[in-house]
């Protein structure tokens, strides 16, 4: 982890002070993220934009919880960006990294959206944390895993974590 991605890291806490559990969840997304990304052998570019966003995906949750009183994926994707953005920007970020980062956050949970690699190992990493935190079926993993998995690496992982499932 360099120093703008420790200071995204830093940011991200400071945003959910007291939120442990969104915390760790953001901690566990980067550590899988960064070592699919690697694994992938992305660009610095390319790695430090999944970096970032593996860190604020959810950075929406407070605001979205506070102007509606719920955190549905919709809200996410809505109040993320603003404050992700306000992060970055603060950091010096280059403009194409802020973003893509904003973009990628935009639409995090439509699937339907991943658009490149960066995007789509973002999906995979948030999908291996959620996976064991909402205690997902054996029949929800498999689900996911034939429908919107696509990296080698994610895959891999997904196998590790669950090798009593025929993925």
């Amino acid at each position: 982890m360099d120093k703008k991605i420790a200071d995204v890291a830093l940011a991200m806490m400071q945003k959910n002070s007291g939120d442990l559990r969104r915390i760790e969840h953001s901690l566990k997304v980067y550590a899988y993220a960064l070592q699919l990304g690697v694994s992938e052998l992305l660009d610095d570019q390319t790695l430090e934009i999944l970096e970032a966003t593996a860190l604020l995906h959810d950075i929406g949750i407070h605001v979205a919880e506070k102007k509606y009183g719920r955190s549905s994926s919709h809200y996410q994707e809505v109040e993320g960006p603003p404050v992700a953005r306000e992060i970055l920007t603060s950091l010096a970020f280059e403009p194409q990294v802020v973003e893509r980062v904003c973009y990628i956050i935009s639409r995090h949970h439509t699937f339907t959206a991943v658009d490149n690699i960066d995007f789509q190992l973002l999906v995979e990493a948030d999908f291996l944390v959620n996976s064991s935190e909402d205690h997902m079926s054996d029949h929800q993993i498999i689900t996911f895993a034939r429908n919107i998995y696509k990296s080698e690496s994610g895959l891999a992982c997904l196998r590790l974590l669950f090798p009593h499932l025929d993925l």
